[in-house]
């Protein structure tokens, strides 16, 4: 496929938003009190940004963005409309848990808050959160429902897409944190490392077999098969079915290099993965803790960095079973 920057800006950078709020969002209901108030409200803002820019990118993918809201009435038979509506409605929680978040700072950092109001901020966090995840979760679900596309209709890119998201949430999480100061609880503080180093290596990992199953899958369509002719032997075109270039060779029938994909395959890990985990582990220890505030912003750049070279090769490999009528070999 063509990568388009549009989709990979959305994917990448709405997915780490949203795993941000879900990671606030997770922290407010486990402990309302142990996030700073500062960086929760700070956590709910980038979250909403992040998540608004990339749904904002999608639309320039569109054929006639005007229409985009035409989508939304497809929720009952379209992933693509099931996104749309869920991220419109975890903007409601969003809002609801950042005018608490904003009318209770004070209380909040003095922890005077009564039980009543702490469920009440546990309960918004936690629609938030849910909201959060289905949302990530109906987004991959547009890829893995095409099954046009074997290397997108493939077990490993739903749990990829939610374990990216959250590696870039963790990331921002622990950014907001260590650059905030000390305000929040001793647990949270020393967790977001740890997880972010977590999160590094289970996201490799999981790449590292998707792109092992991408490769050493066997063909889901040949000529042969979807001719039906395999059994007279090998079928090959006698001649190109257009004179020229259009949309699908263009869009469907983009091919990067073998040395290629390698290259940008190791750069994405040493990035996502590698970067993050050698920060986060440095800033673990007790007496480095305080140099989070350093490390932080580099681990972070790197997740960024290395989501989107994984994003771009996640489009640029698939290969869709239509360009068997324009010669390819195997889909």
């Amino acid at each position: 496929m063509h990568p388009a920057f549009s989709v990979i800006f959305f994917t990448a950078v709405s997915g780490a938003g949203y795993g941000l709020l879900f990671l606030i969002g997770l922290a407010v209901v486990i402990d309302p009190l142990a996030p700073d108030p500062i960086v929760a409200l700070l956590a709910v803002g980038v979250g909403a940004v992040l998540a608004a820019a990339g749904l904002s990118s999608s639309l320039l993918h569109l054929g006639q963005p005007q229409r985009a809201w035409r989508a939304l009435s497809q929720w009952r038979s379209s992933w693509l409309s099931r996104e749309g509506v869920a991220a419109l409605v975890s903007f409601v929680p969003l809002l609801l848990l950042c005018a608490l978040l904003w009318h209770f700072a004070e209380r909040l950092a003095l922890q005077t808050l009564e039980t009543r109001m702490l469920a009440l901020l546990r309960v918004s966090a936690a629609i938030l959160a849910i909201a959060a995840a289905v949302t990530v979760f109906c987004t991959a679900r547009i890829y893995t429902s095409l099954k046009a596309i074997p290397a997108w209709h493939n077990a490993y890119v739903l749990p990829g897409y939610l374990l990216l998201g959250l590696l870039g949430g963790a990331s921002l999480f622990w950014l907001l944190d260590a650059a905030a100061g000390a305000g929040s609880a001793p647990w949270l503080r020393r967790g977001l490392p740890l997880l972010v180093a977590f999160l590094a290596v289970a996201s490799w990992l999981l790449k590292r077999a998707y792109w092992r199953s991408i490769e050493t899958a066997p063909a889901g369509s040949t000529p042969e098969s979807a001719t039906g002719l395999g059994r007279f032997g090998a079928v090959r075109s006698v001649e190109a079915p257009h004179t020229e270039e259009n949309y699908l060779t263009r869009e469907m029938g983009f091919v990067i290099a073998r040395r290629h994909a390698a290259r940008l395959r190791t750069i994405a890990a040493l990035a996502f993965a590698l970067l993050p985990l050698l920060l986060a582990v440095l800033a673990t220890p007790a007496p480095l803790h305080a140099a989070g505030w350093v490390l932080a912003p580099f681990a972070t750049a790197g997740v960024i960095a290395g989501t989107f070279v994984e994003r771009w090769l996640f489009f640029a490999e698939a290969k869709h079973v239509v360009m068997l009528y324009y010669g390819a070999a195997r889909s």
